[in-house]
């Protein structure tokens, strides 16, 4: 709220990038971002695009080609997830064209669109010697109803409120999902893609951290991510993100502490904090709470208002500070929230409800399986962003976008 993101400087230098893009069974979406690729204002013959078509049974494979990608057909049934599927194209490109012939290589979600200087803006962080570097990560839907704006002002507080921050004070950001920007090196050091936990992108970041890097953010180039809108899908999701968070905290955790107490700088402690489950914390308060109900009758009945009200107090506060966290990103991001004003400030309602909704999720991790499922994703209609905008001179969306996104209210 207070500094301005940083901008990095133009440069005359154009790298050689790769457009890495997992889809399984993509067939409605993956065609707008492959022609948000070729609308950047950005040399074409210095762009490509590749995308595994991983165990789809669509067309997603047609739809690519069609708007010029290289495809590679994935069949695998025992090593399912976006991790397996990115080491196998990443194997494919590499064996194509040589370990040395792209200098970076972007990591796409098939449902995501680009604004049309994205790719020049992740360029200007490249040549200013940032070797990882993370987007702006919008949303396509935040106006369709609670669960997809409740992720999506998650998202813009991590980009805006966590990311910019660290970026500002020299520590490492944070890689949540899509739209990152990988230096040529560190693949090459790692011999291709080795991520393959429920959360790859989060053990991935913290590999690097390991291993010494630094992710920049950039705030200026600007990915649009399509959010879940069903309860039961995002609840699936989130399942998969909350065991995938004690995988990475079971294999990462140690590292990262012995790497704090050796002073190799404090993103280790930073990332340890962002890989600890705060959930399962809260989880375990509301279970300690909720078993004092329960006895305090059989102990002593005068106790049980004493409790009730402490319950209730917690949940109250914990509303507030949710809500709090909500309003902050809200006033920061306002302009670059597409959806309707009453829309918007209902969402900040919502929030910490939506957020509330991570504890019976993370239970459910703790005691049962959770794997990756695919979730269906849809193309931009003539009512929201446009996949490609029409305007030359156009910096953002902004003139793409109505006030109402969709017809969709947002308590459906």
């Amino acid at each position: 709220l207070i500094k301005k993101p940083h901008s990095y400087p133009e440069t005359e230098k154009r790298g050689r990038y790769a457009f890495m893009i997992s889809a399984r069974n993509e067939e409605n979406v993956v065609g707008q971002l492959c022609d948000c690729i070729n609308g950047q204002d950005y040399p074409q013959d210095l762009i490509d695009i590749y995308v595994v078509a991983d165990n789809c049974t669509d067309n997603t494979k047609t739809a690519a080609e069609n708007c010029g990608a290289v495809v590679y057909e994935r069949k695998e049934s025992e090593s399912v997830g976006k991790g397996y599927a990115l080491t196998f194209l990443f194997n494919k490109v590499i064996e194509r064209v040589g370990k040395d012939y792209y200098d970076g290589y972007f990591i796409i979600d098939a449902d995501n669109i680009l604004e049309k200087n994205y790719v020049s803006e992740m360029n200007k962080s490249f040549f200013a010697g940032n070797r990882l570097t993370i987007g702006y990560r919008n949303s396509k839907n935040y106006g369709d109803n609670w669960i997809s704006s409740g992720y999506s002002l998650w998202f813009l507080r991590s980009s805006r409120q966590l990311n910019n921050v660290r970026n500002i004070l020299g520590q490492s950001s944070e890689i949540t999902g899509t739209g990152f920007l990988i230096h040529r090196d560190i693949i090459n050091a790692q011999g291709g893609w080795k991520h393959h936990l429920l959360i790859e992108d989060i053990e991935f970041t913290v590999d690097n951290v390991l291993h010494g890097e630094r992710v920049s953010y950039c705030h200026d180039a600007i990915l649009y991510d399509e959010q879940p809108t069903k309860f039961s899908q995002s609840w699936s999701q989130r399942k998969r993100w909350s065991k995938g968070y004690i995988q990475v905290l079971r294999g990462y955790a140690g590292k990262l502490i012995k790497g704090f107490l050796s002073g190799k700088g404090f993103s280790h402690f930073d990332m340890l904090m962002a890989i600890s489950p705060a959930f399962f914390l809260t989880l375990l308060m509301l279970i300690v709470n909720v078993t004092a109900i329960v006895i305090t009758p059989f102990i002593d009945i005068g106790q049980l208002i004493p409790v009730l009200l402490t319950v209730l107090a917690s949940l109250i506060l914990g509303y507030l500070l949710l809500f709090a966290v909500g309003l902050v990103t809200l006033i920061s991001e306002w302009k670059r929230i597409h959806t309707g004003t009453a829309k918007k400030l209902l969402s900040l309602i919502t929030f910490p409800i939506f957020m509330f909704t991570y504890i019976p999720v993370s239970a459910s991790a703790l005691f049962s399986k959770a794997e990756w499922k695919p979730i269906e994703h849809h193309p931009i209609s003539e009512n929201g962003i446009k996949g490609v905008p029409k305007e030359s001179d156009t910096d953002d969306l902004k003139n793409q976008i109505k006030e109402d996104q969709t017809d969709h209210s947002l308590i459906s």
